[in-house]
């Protein structure tokens, strides 16, 4: 089962409207998102843009330094991890893992290779590309949650 969506993003501004989209399809239902890219690709503006899309209007920084940042919303916590630092993937035990990733939050994991063996298996997975002109993206659905939120973006 897989669905996948190409977008592109020509700026900022537009990768930001597309994590916006990207809440909207979302609603409140606990997804696990993979974000596989190279740095600089814009992960965390995706993020950013889906935060706004949720209302929040603090800031949002790349969880690089400290792994996990929570975000609470009325009906649930969204979690956004960077695991481009983590040397061992036993190592997101220490940080909670197992409570966070039960399958009741909204998780947005970059860089999940280095969790592999340890992390579950996404609904959701978003492929990063630059381009000459600006950012691809590439969404491919694993689960029928997240062939949904596909279906709320097409």
């Amino acid at each position: 089962m897989s669905d996948s969506l190409h977008l592109f993003a020509g700026s900022e501004q537009e990768q930001m409207a597309q994590g916006a989209a990207l809440a909207a399809a979302m609603g409140q239902r606990p997804l696990l998102i993979f974000l596989r890219g190279d740095l600089g690709t814009g992960k965390t503006t995706l993020v950013r843009g889906l935060l706004r899309g949720r209302g929040y209007e603090g800031p949002v920084r790349s969880p690089t330094y400290t792994l996990v940042e929570p975000y609470e919303f009325p009906g649930g916590e969204l979690f956004h991890l960077d695991l481009y630092r983590l040397v061992d993937p036993e190592e997101l035990e220490f940080l909670g893992g197992r409570e966070i990733f039960s399958g009741a939050h909204q998780m947005l994991v970059e860089w999940p290779a280095r969790g592999e063996g340890w992390l579950p298996e996404p609904d959701l997975e978003i492929r990063f590309a630059h381009q000459e002109q600006g950012r691809e993206l590439l969404l491919t659905a694993l689960t029928e949650k997240g062939q949904a939120v596909i279906r709320g973006l097409s």
